[in-house]
């Protein structure tokens, strides 16, 4: 079926000093229907859309309280926590800058720094309901090494959520494909009831990222 102009994809001419692959990106950012919905809707980005997919399919918003945000940047994660359970407390941490969130306790600082944890936990107030994690490290283009350093920030993340979560509670991390590394799996499976790996639909075909959704945490470290 034709389309009208107004359909047809947006075309993004090669600048100067614009490389042809970040051309590309601009041009698929241009084009993107998430991107385009999430500036509609006053998310910060299109992976809001990624947890609101995920909370639809699991549930990981159901009567949670206190969450932690880790790699909170932008902030479209807890904006979708702060708008469908408005009274929850969240706390998130980040490298990067992060612009305020009405209900959102956020602190600029390497989640990987021996006193991170401590901030963390301080400003939660108590046990956790969800941890979430979207970090991901800078990538050297090194598949296996790539993959190596993404997994010690989802055992990091592990670890934190295994010692702050409340019974019950859920740490859902962003894996790249391939998903969890046998140790990772065996150490979810013990202190989880269930865990499962799943890709939501906004986040792109092309990308290697998937999601691990370890749920029912059983207490205790």
């Amino acid at each position: 079926m034709a389309r009208s102009g107004k359909d047809r994809d947006t075309r993004v001419r090669t600048a100067k000093k614009r490389t042809a692959s970040s051309t590309r990106w601009l041009q698929r950012q241009l084009n993107d229907p998430y991107v385009k919905q999430a500036k509609a809707e006053g998310y910060r980005s299109r992976a809001a859309y990624k947890l609101i997919e995920l909370d639809e399919k699991f549930g990981l918003l159901k009567g949670v309280t206190r969450v932690v945000d880790l790699g909170i940047a932008p902030g479209g994660w807890s904006q979708v926590v702060r708008k469908l359970k408005p009274k929850a407390h969240v706390v998130g941490i980040d490298l990067l800058e992060v612009e305020p969130i009405d209900g959102v306790t956020i602190f600029q600082m390497d989640f990987m720094d021996d006193e991170a944890p401590a901030v963390l936990e301080d400003a939660l107030g108590g046990k956790a309901d969800l941890v979430m994690s979207d970090m991901a490290a800078n990538t050297v283009g090194h598949k296996q090494t790539d993959h190596l350093r993404t997994m010690g920030l989802v055992e990091a993340g592990a670890w934190f959520a295994i010692e702050n979560l409340a019974p019950g509670g859920t740490y859902l991390a962003k894996v790249l494909a391939g998903g969890t590394d046998n140790e990772m799996l065996k150490l979810l499976k013990q202190h989880f009831k269930t865990v499962k790996h799943a890709k939501p639909p906004a986040s792109r075909k092309g990308s290697s990222e998937w999601y691990v959704i370890a749920q029912g945490f059983k207490g205790g470290v």
